[in-house]
């Protein structure tokens, strides 16, 4: 106990144990922590022990844990004003992140965007301006995709645990076809005849609004889109008048080695997402598109009572400074190069890493016992996440069977952190006799 005989001790069993009484079971958590500082790619618990980051709170702090020029300009903004919401009283900043916005998402065509609170919340209203825009109710997403846990994100999720259980019936005019996974006997050209035949087989073209990709896909195991695949869903988007949505909540904002992922598919999509990176650490997340398409909602249709909270905003704009003066997107390809390297190595030492791979800093290990893709092995992805944890490294499992081990190191970390936690990993396969 503390100084004070009714304050629980700090430790993160005690911590749990409220946790458990406080908390409903379907909040997880990957990790049995709680953080008391952080600072770059490094925490410390309530206990004071550290922890390297690979984790980056879901590839959410690129630019480091209390980046001194995020924090600088949070704090700024908090002796200002905290809240005014937007659609009552604007300010500049809003209008500023914005327009950077609007300038930097690729493509020549005139931009507009909005902001609001989260992924889940972007990708629901780009689907809202697409229909709108088109006039058409049909949307077309991709097994493994992850957009969030709302009820139409769930939806638009091709992945069914954890995310749908229990949680239907869902909204309709939603197909889902296969993503391009080549070690899993699914080609680029098998992705395209299976829209194709959905246009046979459930919707025609014509009632759809849009297709929605991730360029890296996240939560169904960091699988990078084949290089000439977006450009395919481009022309087929522009052959039956849909509107390409990207979903960058993940890959975005230098998390690929440019600052959105789409920059290296050469496509200007019609609308992007982001979230996550954005804010540094703060909450805010945005729907960039091509202005007449963003039009189209009425007035009054778009917005939210917190959506481009001040302090977040802030704090984004500098997060656009840091990728920018600390070259973060050429520190993600460095990054990302060296990790894959490393791991490519312990390939060749442990059977069960099936592949590596990755865009830029994303970078992940699926594991298949003996390397069989038909024998995915979520037991062992589980064991190294759990062993390089008791060696003081965080990390965090994904894929549609749970196999996939995925690394998202802040951009901002050293490269002697970088290989000590990359050793640990690699020591923790020899551990579990991977």
């Amino acid at each position: 106990m503390n100084a004070r005989s009714d304050t629980p001790a700090k430790s993160n069993a005690a911590l749990m144990a409220r946790r458990t009484a406080a908390l409903p079971r379907g909040v997880g958590q990957a990790h049995a922590l709680f953080a008391e500082r952080a600072d770059n790619a490094e925490i410390w618990d309530v206990e004071g022990r550290r922890w390297i980051d690979f984790c980056a709170g879901i590839a959410v702090v690129n630019t480091g844990h209390c980046h001194a020029k995020v924090m600088a300009a949070a704090r700024q903004q908090l002796d200002k004003f905290t809240h005014t919401c937007f659609q009552v009283m604007a300010y500049e900043s809003y209008v500023a992140l914005c327009e950077r916005l609007n300038a930097a998402v690729p493509g020549s065509t005139p931009k507009k965007s909005f902001l609001v609170n989260s992924g889940a919340e972007a990708v629901e209203n780009a689907v809202k301006i697409a229909r709108s825009a088109t006039g058409r109710s049909g949307v077309i997403a991709f097994g493994g995709g992850f957009h969030g846990r709302t009820m139409f994100g769930m939806a638009l999720t091709g992945k069914v645990a954890p995310y749908k259980i229990g949680f239907g019936p869902f909204p309709a005019e939603i197909f889902h076809v296969p993503f391009p996974d080549a070690l899993h006997g699914v080609s680029e050209d098998d992705a395209i005849v299976a829209i194709e035949r959905t246009f046979k087989y459930s919707i025609e073209a014509s009632r759809v609004a849009a297709i929605l990709v991730e360029p890296v896909q996240g939560e169904g195991g960091y699988v990078p889109a084949p290089l000439g695949f977006l450009q395919r869903l481009r022309s087929l988007c522009d052959a039956h008048g849909i509107l390409l949505i990207v979903d960058e909540v993940q890959t975005g904002i230098a998390r690929c080695g440019k600052l959105f992922a789409s920059e290296h598919y050469g496509v200007e999509p019609d609308i992007l997402t982001l979230a996550k990176g954005l804010g540094g650490g703060m909450t805010v997340s945005a729907v960039v598109g091509k202005a007449d398409i963003m039009d189209a909602a009425d007035p009054g249709g778009l917005g939210s009572t917190y959506a481009g909270n001040p302090v977040a905003v802030a704090s984004a704009l500098a997060v656009l400074d840091v990728v920018e003066e600390e070259k973060l997107c050429d520190r993600a390809t460095v990054l990302g190069e060296h990790m894959r390297k490393r791991f490519n190595a312990m390939k060749t030492r442990f059977s069960s890493m099936a592949e590596v791979r990755g865009l830029g800093a994303m970078t992940a290990v699926e594991f298949c016992r003996n390397g069989d893709p038909a024998q995915p092995a979520a037991d062992i992805a589980t064991a190294l996440k759990d062993e390089a944890a008791r060696r003081g490294l965080l990390l965090l499992t994904c894929g549609i069977y749970g196999n996939v081990l995925r690394v998202m190191v802040p951009l901002t970390l050293s490269d002697a952190l970088l290989d000590e936690g990359l050793d640990i990993i690699e020591a923790s396969l020899e551990a579990i006799g991977a």
